[in-house]
């Protein structure tokens, strides 16, 4: 299956200069959804990962769809204020700002493999702020899947953990 054909770029979203990586499109399609979870959750040993992490908020998408289909917990990481248990929180840039994520403290245990899913690696600041939280919690980060990777920005050189993407934009 073609997956770009399912991805619509949207010119200066979320602010002048950015092209936006819409999903919209792939969510649309139950056939092209169910192909990237299941490409996601095939590659992995149920036995392997502990838990599955997915970033605010299209992360939650696919994350929780790939640790549905592989029968793991999924795990949110928010921006602050939205988990009401007792957080750890990091902070982080973006590819267009500033912001900060939140874990809950008791989510994730000492020696957990966890795989990390997300909708699109950009710059990677995103990623590297959960990987930072993940080991706070003494964790082990198997992995990154996302579906998008916008391998132009480098992000995979400096995040130091292994990334498969389904799309790669160049």
């Amino acid at each position: 299956m073609n997956l770009t054909d399912h991805i619509k770029d949207i010119v200066d979203f979320p602010q002048k200069g950015i092209v936006f990586k819409d999903i919209s499109p792939l969510l649309a399609n139950p056939e092209a959804f169910a192909y990237v979870v299941d490409n996601i959750a095939n590659k992995y040993n149920t036995n392997s990962i502990d838990k599955i992490v997915g970033l605010d908020a299209r992360g939650f998408i696919f994350g929780a769809a790939v640790a549905y289909k592989m029968g793991v917990p999924f795990v949110m990481v928010r921006k602050p204020g939205k988990l009401p248990d007792q957080c750890i929180s990091v902070d982080y840039q973006l590819e267009y700002g500033q912001n900060t994520f939140e874990i809950h403290e008791n989510s994730i245990h000492e020696n957990d493999n966890v795989l990390i899913v997300d909708d699109l690696l950009a710059t990677g600041g995103s990623v590297k702020a959960v990987v930072q939280l993940i080991e706070e919690l003494k964790a082990e980060v198997i992995a990154l899947e996302c579906v998008i990777e916008l391998s132009f920005l480098n992000a995979r050189n400096s995040l130091g953990i292994d990334i498969n993407a389904q799309i790669t934009y160049g």
